[in-house]
């Protein structure tokens, strides 16, 4: 049986060694087969040398022994599949097809780009695929692949890079975009910025994608400014909606350099009115901070009481004791805050919660735990503490109160869903609490701090003007609430006068968007006929009686309230706007699939929804909006060129959020890039680096030791 053997498996020498005799042991077993190589020819068959030729699966599987001579079998020496193999009965017809399958299922480039994908997803060093570990287990996995060099798998990742922005440009064609921006300092006093996409897409999936990560001179308005506007030239952005940053003066400089370059484009919404967003979590953040300037004794009492137990690993082994003996089953670790992150003092007030018992038996157990609160500290003052009862009730009332502004703080800063609808409701929460503390009857312990964070808010909050109006058309543009909602909530607040001018002013404001979108649609307004009696059916000049002609005249009218009546004669805003509400309490209520199957109704509406509802109200992650001590990149290494920093994040943020969602960590993607290893940018990688710096990238030198 003449079959073509798969590439790669011919023996070295030409000769081919013949199969040892059934039921014989085998004490020099054939070596493995060396690599396939991708597209390589097939091997000759040997010649003839006195007899017939052995066949050439022998040279890729073993006779196994211990079986029946007359019911021999053998093993593949890569998949150890086993198949009957005695000469007449069943010959090697069968190991051949197991060959030709073996080949057809292999490719070299596949594994590599998966291998380059595995890299970037999971962070990994560009050197792992020359450890010892990871080609050790190649060899058991798939013997054939040949393992390519640290700088192979560093092209392999550039070519992902390249493949995933050209999916990325083609989504952002004819797409509404939402853009948020932020800056970060390096450890080495190097100023870099991101800009962030957010978009709702054809199928309403909300979508955010990370679009770049560059170096910048400074953090002037116009350099900011430049910069946004040409990453999104660079990616063929021109529908341009919102931009999302922090409340710095030099983002206004920057948001106003771009509306200039924007606003006469025919793609431009209402002329950039409502293009600056700013950034609510970093609000929120103010408002907090303003209330925690003074720290309560018994906060602080607690603080030290944690300080203590961590100072040492013999103190924090002598308080897992207490827990343990108190029978604690919380999970959660105790930690010690950072003064300029307040939401790291409310998880540690929150958590010592937790261990209230523990620290009282420490206090009885543990003689130095006392006399810590008793001796001079680095300032020569006595720590404040331990805590008693009383501290513990008033850590309870403060950790339920910073709790409103957590919660708020995390919604404001999700990444994974629709968050523009969500800053009335915690605007409404905010607004109530304050209010409560504020008044006579408020709670003397956090009246206090809520006088001074009422304050703030008012500065940023209390007047509409000061709020971009697309945050209040977004809780229009939830099925469940529409304008009546707003309108009470304004009524209640500022009395009916002033709540229906400002009602007014969030559907004037909806009104535009939609007048705005028809026209550039080019349909009519009104999805009714309108119809009304024509003028073939009105009487003639002097044909028609007195009566005759009323009554035409009459008809006419009834027409005409009739059409005014009919809700088909009316435009799909004002048809939205009087119909019922869904039910607000619906668990799981999914907007974007509540729009998306509404679409056909609201041809229009639907369309300004896509826009609105992808406005993000935060421009960071969860986890670094508290900070007030300014955003460092610590762990970042210069001598990694700017493109090889931008593709890495870039491309990171692109695959995971392709498999499953996953919110943006930005400050964790910069920490992981430590591990990446510095690779050399030749002119080859350069190519396939589809948006280059305007800087030449620096040159690196590979690093040869481990």
């Amino acid at each position: 049986m003449d079959v073509d053997a798969p590439p790669g498996f011919g023996a070295p020498g030409g000769h081919n060694p013949p199969p040892p005799s059934p039921g014989s042991a085998n004490p020099n077993p054939p070596e493995p087969a060396a690599p396939i190589g991708l597209g390589a020819s097939l091997p000759p068959l040997s010649p003839k040398q006195g007899g017939k030729d052995p066949s050439i699966v022998w040279q890729h599987f073993i006779k196994l022994t211990g079986f029946d001579p007359d019911n021999p079998r053998s093993q593949c020496k890569y998949c150890k599949n086993q198949y009957k193999c005695h000469g007449k009965k069943n010959g090697t017809s069968g190991m051949l097809q197991h060959m030709k399958a073996l080949v057809a299922n292999y490719s070299e480039e596949k594994i590599r780009l998966a291998l380059a994908r595995m890299i970037i997803i999971d962070e990994l060093p560009f050197k792992f695929v020359e450890r010892q570990g990871f080609q050790e287990f190649m060899e058991i996995v798939e013997p054939r692949f040949p393992i390519p060099h640290r700088t192979t798998i560093a092209r392999a990742c550039m070519k992902i890079y390249s493949s995933e922005v050209d999916i990325l440009r083609g989504a952002f064609v004819g797409q509404r975009v939402c853009v948020t921006t932020d800056t970060w300092t390096s450890i080495q006093n190097l100023n870099y910025m991101v800009v962030t996409a957010h978009f709702i897409d054809g199928d309403w999936n909300y979508q955010k994608k990370i679009l770049n990560f560059c170096p910048i001179a400074n953090h002037k308005g116009d350099t900011i400014g430049r910069t946004v506007e040409s990453c999104l030239l660079k990616w063929g952005i021109d529908r341009l909606f919102t931009i999302t940053a922090d409340n710095a003066s030099s983002n206004d400089v920057a948001i106003d350099y771009v509306k200039k370059k924007t606003k006469e484009r025919d793609s431009s919404i209402l002329g950039g009115e409502f293009m600056h967003m700013r950034c609510c979590a970093h609000i929120l953040n103010l408002i907090v901070q303003s209330g925690l300037k003074s720290i309560h004794e018994s906060i602080t009492k607690v603080r030290n009481a944690v300080r203590y137990v961590r100072a040492s690993p013999a103190r924090f082994e002598k308080f897992q004791e207490c827990v343990e003996n108190e029978k604690i089953k919380a999970k959660c670790l105790l930690s010690l805050d950072v003064p300029t992150r307040w939401n790291s003092t409310y998880l540690m007030l929150d958590c010592a919660l937790k261990f209230v018992r523990a620290f009282d038996r420490l206090e009885e157990e543990d003689g130095h735990y006392k006399l810590y609160f008793c001796e001079l500290d680095g300032n020569g003052k006595k720590p404040i503490g331990p805590p008693n009862y009383l501290d513990w009730e008033n850590v309870k009332t403060f950790v339920k109160f910073l709790g409103i502004f957590y919660e708020a703080t995390l919604r404001f800063s999700g990444s994974l869903f629709v968050t523009s609808n969500t800053y009335f409701h915690e605007l409404i929460s905010i607004e109530d609490q304050l209010q409560q503390l504020c008044s006579v009857d408020g709670d003397p312990l956090l009246k206090s701090m809520a006088v001074e964070m009422k304050k703030k808010y008012d500065k940023y909050w209390g007047s509409m003007d000061n709020i971009n109006l697309m945050l209040f058309v977004a809780v229009v543009l939830d099925p469940r609430y529409r304008l009546k909602y707003v309108k009470f909530w304004f009524r209640e607040w500022y009395g009916k006068d002033k709540g229906d001018e400002m009602s007014s002013k969030v559907r004037d404001a909806l009104k535009r968007l939609y007048v705005e979108r028809v026209g550039q649609n080019g349909v009519s307004s009104s999805s009714g006929s309108g119809a009304s009696l024509s003028r073939d059916s009105m009487p003639s000049v002097g044909n028609a009686s007195l009566s005759d002609r009323i009554k035409s005249y009459n008809n006419r009218f009834k027409q005409h309230l009739a059409d005014e009546d009919s809700v088909e004669s009316k435009s799909e805003l004002d048809r939205y706007l009087l119909e019922s509400s869904e039910d607000p309490d619906v668990e799981d209520f999914d907007i974007l699939m509540w729009w998306k199957m509404n679409s056909s109704r609201y041809r229009v509406l639907s369309q300004i929804a896509r826009d609105v509802l992808a406005i993000p109200v935060s421009t960071v992650a969860s986890e670094s909006a508290f900070s007030t001590g300014g955003r460092v990149l610590d762990s970042f290494r210069s001598s990694l060129s700017p493109n090889t920093v931008e593709a890495l994040i870039c491309t990171q943020n692109w695959l995971k959020d392709a498999k499953k969602k996953r919110p943006i960590k930005l400050r964790e993607c910069m920490d992981n890039v430590e591990d990446m290893d510095c690779f050399e940018i030749d002119t080859e990688i350069a190519s396939v680096c589809p948006i280059p710096m305007e800087e030449d990238p620096s040159t690196v030198v590979l690093d040869n030791d481990e």
